[in-house]
Order: C-alpha cells, then structure tokens, then sequence
C-alpha cells in the first residue's frame, strides 16, 4: 500500500514541475524578445510570431526564422504594456503690455504666445527572462 502511495505521490510531482518552455509558448504574438542561442555571442532580438513545444518562430529585420527549443538557451521577453493615447499639451502666455511712451508707436497692446506638444509614451520596460534551459545531466 505504502509503495502505491509513494509512486502516485512521485508521479504528481512530475506533473506539478513547472515547465519553464510553458512561459514561452504562453507569450501573446508580436512580444518583443532577446534570444539567446548556442555558441552566439550577442542576442538576438526579434518578434514572437509563434512558439511551439519544439520550436519558436521570430521575425528578425522582415525574415522569418525557425529556432530549435535545444538550441536556445535563454529567452527574454519585454513585458506587454497597454497602447497609450498620444498626450497633447497646450500653453498660452499673455504679457502685459509696456506702458512707456514710445516716439512713433500705436497703443500698448498685450502680447499672447501659444505653444503646443505631443508625446506618445515614455520610455519601454525592461526585458525580463521568461526561459533559461535546465541543466542537463552529464553522460557517463
């Protein structure tokens, strides 16, 4: 009895082990992420276009790209943020007018200066990693 329980306890951990791949493939379409691979030095960065058990597709520089699972080993992703409404400010500026006589000049008249600017968001977020490859067992 003792022994069932064990290998049923055993197995449900198995299956309660996060599987670190999941992250990856949970990922909504067109994520922003930083790749690295095997062997590469620098990252590459490229679009989530779709993410498989066996291996993710990115959009580098308008080419589409296959990259194995085993050759990856280790994903960041940046964090989607909610599209922000471009912000318009508007200032206006009124000056009294200088009433000092002045040889030749009309009526003092005050002075009005309008300014205006849009901003469409700040800066992005930081990529956080969401895959780094398990270690494997060494072969004997």
């Amino acid at each position: 009895m003792s022994r069932i329980t064990l290998i049923l306890l055993s197995i449900g951990v198995l299956f309660a082990a996060d599987n670190p791949w999941a992250k990856v493939t949970a990922l909504p379409n067109r994520s922003e992420l930083r790749i690295y691979q095997k062997g590469v030095r620098d990252a590459i960065t490229a679009t989530l276009a779709d993410a498989t058990d066996e291996r993710i597709v990115v959009v580098v520089k308008n080419k589409q790209m296959t990259i194995a699972k085993d050759d990856i080993e280790r994903i960041d992703a940046r964090p989607m943020e909610p599209k922000k409404k471009p912000e318009v400010t508007t200032t206006q500026t009124t000056t009294d007018p200088d009433l000092a006589p002045r040889l030749g000049a009309g009526p003092p008249m005050p002075n009005t200066s309008t300014s205006s600017g849009m901003s469409f968001g700040g800066n992005k977020p930081d990529f956080k990693t969401v895959y780094t490859k398990p270690p494997t067992a060494p072969k004997n």
